[in-house]
């Protein structure tokens, strides 16, 4: 009895001590910010708490976007034992041991029990092989969270026995109304404390938190611990304060995961959609998250050939020698090359014809791979091979008017396949015009 006094004094304790956005977290749907699209009437989040129906599910989505707060809620609502465990720290051991604890609840009292597993994609395969027999004659429900897509992190035979739930970042008004909850509950809040904070700065630490209710909570926590009381024994918050409690935000940003991939198919398109503003704004996204800028200066001469191509021939050396100089010199000068190659490439014609075209070849090159080269395009180094018919009826284009000649260079199977076609785009609406003129010669028009 006096063990279980005690138990209860200290979690009340680690309760008051716990951080702002610990205290903060709701504990039901109704109490929850964000996530209409999983969690708002009629949802599928909603309609299993309401239908007490829990599934396994994959939460992923950006820190602080409500992961861990939904399995709370989940396993509270729906009555279930709720085991937690982190990724980092947990091994198979702890997963045997909360396997065998839902068997037992499960067979004595009915009772179901939700494994929550954070950081889920930290498990190897063995970890997570452990886990599917339980998932799968549903011994327990598993909520298993993470921030990198499960398709690559978590194995198949798990991920096929669960639902993949997507969150997103929280937006700037569900930032705002989480900051105002903070500041004006008395019992898990900053209420009571003699705390103001003004619009204007609830408005900056919503922009500045990255859609991650977390960081908005604690950057509020610190400003109002280290904001010295005015006068009238006031603490108050504007957006200098927020700033300084701030510091540097370290960016939202990984770059050896999917944020890495979305920066740069973001980049690429940017320029595709010849939009500078874009392209070089998610070139620095890249460069002030640490990203290796010889890793964007291949991208972007990739760029040069599959978006710009023939259209102007100069984006593939000029983005070759922003490559070069950018390995020469090094950061931070070689940022501005970088922008100086994105800049050109977004303003420069665009034309995918010559990636098309390869494509189409390299198509017709796989399925016709046995076909013999023409007998007129052969080589023919020695006597024998020229009495053999090598090179024999070879039209030697220099020897012509204009070095066009009707002579068909394709194999008999695919006559007349037609794979690069300029646009009317810079350079090519001559190369345009000049193949449509020798089209005509090889034709005999």
């Amino acid at each position: 009895m006096m063990t279980d006094l005690f138990s209860q004094q200290a979690e009340k304790q680690l309760q008051r001590e716990a951080p702002l956005a610990a205290r903060m977290r709701p504990d039901s749907l109704e109490g929850f910010l964000g996530q209409q699209g999983l969690v708002g009437q009629g949802r599928l989040l909603n309609e299993s708490i309401d239908r007490d129906t829990p599934f396994s599910m994959i939460l992923w989505g950006p820190p602080g976007s409500g992961k861990t707060t939904l399995a709370f809620i989940i396993a509270r609502s729906t009555d279930s034992h709720f085991v937690a465990l982190s990724a980092v720290s947990a091994g198979v051991k702890d997963l045997h041991k909360a396997t065998s604890e839902a068997r037992d609840l499960l067979g004595m009292h009915g009772k179901r029990t939700i494994l929550f597993i954070d950081e889920i994609h930290r498990f190897n395969k063995l970890q997570q092989d452990a886990v599917l027999p339980t998932v799968e004659n549903g011994t327990l429900t598993l909520i298993g969270a993470t921030t990198e897509n499960p398709s690559f992190e978590v194995n198949n035979a798990l991920l096929s026995r669960c639902r993949v739930l997507r969150l997103e970042p929280l937006s700037e008004e569900d930032l705002q109304r989480i900051v105002r909850n903070a500041l004006d509950d008395d019992e898990r809040g900053l209420g009571g404390r003699g705390i103001e904070m003004d619009e204007e700065a609830v408005e900056y630490l919503a922009s500045v938190a990255g859609g991650d209710a977390r960081v908005a909570l604690n950057t509020l926590e610190v400003a109002a611990m280290t904001t010295h009381r005015d006068d009238k024994s006031r603490i108050l918050l504007t957006s200098k304060e927020i700033d300084e409690a701030l510091q540097h935000r370290s960016p939202q940003y990984d770059k050896g995961g999917d944020w890495h991939y979305d920066a740069i198919s973001a980049l690429h398109k940017s320029v595709r959609d010849s939009d500078p503003d874009g392209a070089l704004y998610w070139l620095a996204r890249m460069l002030i998250a640490g990203d290796d800028p010889l890793y964007i200066a291949r991208r972007i001469i990739r760029m040069s050939v599959e978006d710009i191509g023939l259209a102007d021939p100069f984006a593939l050396t000029l983005s070759t020698s922003a490559q070069q100089a950018v390995h020469f010199v090094g950061q931070p000068e070689g940022d501005l090359m970088l922008a100086h190659a994105v800049v050109y490439l977004a303003t420069a014609p665009k034309s995918n014809a010559v990636y098309t075209a390869f494509s189409k070849a390299r198509q017709d090159a796989e399925q016709t791979s046995d076909e013999p080269v023409p007998m007129h395009l052969r080589n023919a180094p020695t006597r024998l091979m020229k009495e053999m018919g090598h090179g024999k009826g070879y039209k030697y284009a220099h020897e012509f008017d204009g070095a066009a000649v009707d002579q068909e260079h394709l194999p008999e199977s695919i006559r007349g396949h037609r794979y690069y076609e300029p646009t009317d785009r810079g350079r090519e609406e001559k190369i345009r015009a000049w193949m449509e003129k020798m089209r005509k010669i090889r034709d005999g028009g």
